[in-house]
């Protein structure tokens, strides 16, 4: 018997020390077994999104997830802390006297993860393939002034704009579409706007393993020519459900929650509350807000639009919701936002002033009923929000009942991402979320995007008498070299827009992040959409 209580013995020993390990070293986690080849002192951090990552293209939009593209890809210079420009990929540029020339002189010691070379041929091959499909990026003004790209030698690179376009070198931070993909990345005929063969950027990440809809593996890329982050493997699972993520973290299936709407404000305060958590809250980042359709139904009235102001308090939203994670937002863009500080009169919440306004519009409360009505309609609107947004959800349910104390019915449409995108395109709503983008897309590039169809800022502005005046201000003010003429043209455009009540301002929002004890260097970028992997680490 003696030889069965020493091999019981030793199979309990071993049992103990495998829950040990697997309790304490976070270097290895479950999400770990989808793949084989991890070694045991591999760090990996595990996240969770609510959407799949996307094909990875870097030239193109949804279904593409930016912060998975920025992981992969790189730009020529970076936006950095205070709106500074930074050198990136591109190590020094010079500047023509009439701001139509910008020369790029690129780092001689950079690769694509699959070995290539980063060259101005390269880059120019990039170049062309946005400019070749201009009408997919006309939302960003560059492209329209962008005449000629040249290659100068093998590491220099110029771009010839029609017109000295100021905003250049913020419009090429961005996360897409001036990104890089190495040549063998490329489909035969160069079009990366119906594809691409495989994800190949300079970037610091490579996509290992992928499978759609459940996860994605990204491992350190070990041709990156910067400082390599401290994890080596990222690990994101795709869970859509905000609860369900919030079980999986307590259950230490993922490591670190980032980023607003992938789980409610209640939940975040419960885990904050907790004290068994690290968490944190980023300054204001972007606008929350809701944009208003000047060109269907009821809302198509000014004084309803204005009404709809009046009626939603907003600041009880945020006392109740936000937990003081946001500010309350009066304005599309906030005062600190360039060309933003007007001192233009807010919609303060007054139920008498929305009672008022409606009234003189027609639109009648009978006694003994709920909803307005004229020449027999009800006032109805139709607001939609991305299903899977939790915070989005919660505004709505609140929004709702705020109007209907003025006699208006709100009927919530929560939809998938690709139906709600898809009313933004086709202006198929009274009301949107349509949340701004924040830095290096403000004020220039937001406004740029309002002339273009299939954003939702054009569909909210087309039923404005003074939409074309709107549009031809934004064309002057993008490429306008007088500082004094720029200022007073932003002034006509967001005092106007402002005034024609098309936009319902909510909040100046931030990121949140969540994350256990074992995880460190948990930082909030200067930008939206982007992870801080370069300065987290994992014991």
């Amino acid at each position: 018997m003696k030889p069965v209580y020493n091999f019981i013995f030793i199979i309990l020993v071993l049992v103990a020390g495998t829950i040990l390990a697997a309790c304490n070293e976070k270097t290895v986690t479950d999400s770990k077994q989808i793949q084989g080849e991890t070694s045991e002192n591999t760090k990996m951090l595990t996240l969770s999104w609510d959407k799949d990552i996307g094909p990875l293209n870097p030239h193109m939009y949804s279904p593409n997830e930016m912060f998975a593209q920025n992981m992969v890809y790189e730009p020529l210079v970076k936006y950095g802390e205070n709106g500074t420009i930074e050198p990136w990929l591109a190590e020094d540029w010079e500047i023509s006297k009439d701001g139509k020339e910008y020369t790029f002189y690129l780092r001689e010691n950079v690769t694509y993860s699959d070995g290539s070379k980063l060259s101005a041929e390269n880059v120019k091959m990039n170049f062309d393939a946005v400019l070749n499909n201009a009408d997919r990026h006309n939302w960003i003004e560059v492209v329209n002034q962008i005449e000629e790209t040249s290659v100068i030698d093998d590491t220099t690179f110029k771009i010839t704009l029609a017109n000295a376009y100021y905003p250049l070198l913020q419009d090429l931070t961005l996360i897409r579409p001036f990104r890089f993909l190495g040549e063998n990345g490329f489909p035969q005929d160069g079009n990366t706007a119906e594809g691409i063969e495989e994800p190949i950027g300079t970037g610091p990440w490579v996509l290992n393993e992928y499978k759609k809809d459940e996860y994605a593996l990204f491992k350190v890329n070990e041709n990156y020519w910067g400082e390599l982050p401290n994890v080596q493997e990222v690990m994101i699972r795709v869970i859509p459900d905000g609860e369900s993520r919030v079980l999986a973290f307590e259950n230490k299936e993922i490591d670190l929650i980032f980023g607003t709407g992938l789980i409610s404000l209640d939940s975040f305060n419960f885990l904050k509350e907790s004290d068994q958590y690290e968490t944190g809250i980023s300054g204001p980042l972007s606008s929350r807000t809701l944009a208003v359709n000047s060109n269907k139904g009821p809302t198509k009235e000014l004084k309803v639009r204005q009404a709809i102001q009046h009626s939603f308090n907003k600041q009880a939203l945020i006392d109740r919701l936000f937990y003081g994670t946001d500010q309350k937002a009066d304005t599309l863009f906030a005062s600190n936002v360039p060309y933003s500080d007007l001192g233009l009169t807010p919609y303060e919440y007054d139920l008498e002033r929305a009672d008022q306004l409606l009234n003189k519009a027609g639109w009648e409360l009978a006694e003994g009923e709920t909803f307005r009505e004229k020449d027999g309609e009800i006032l109805e609107l139709e607001l939609a929000f991305s299903s899977t947004d939790n915070i989005q959800k919660a505004i709505a349910e609140t929004l709702q009942g705020d109007l209907r104390q003025v006699g208006i019915s709100l009927k919530l449409i929560g939809e998938e991402d690709q139906s709600y995108q898809q009313r933004q395109k086709d202006g198929d709503f009274n009301l949107i979320f349509n949340n701004t983008w924040g830095a290096p897309y403000e004020p220039h590039t937001f406004a740029s995007s309002m002339r273009v169809v299939a954003h939702a800022d054009y569909q909210a502005q087309i039923g404005l008498s003074m939409k074309a005046e709107i549009d031809h201000e934004i064309s002057e003010v993008l490429i306008s070299s007088d500082e004094e003429v720029r200022k007073e043209k932003y002034e006509n455009i967001l005092s106007t827009l402002h005034e024609q009540a098309v936009y319902l301002p909510i909040s100046y929002s931030t990121n949140i992040a969540v994350y256990h004890d074992y995880v460190s260097g948990v930082e909030f970028p200067h930008m939206n959409y982007v992870l801080p992997l370069e300065t987290i680490d994992v014991e």
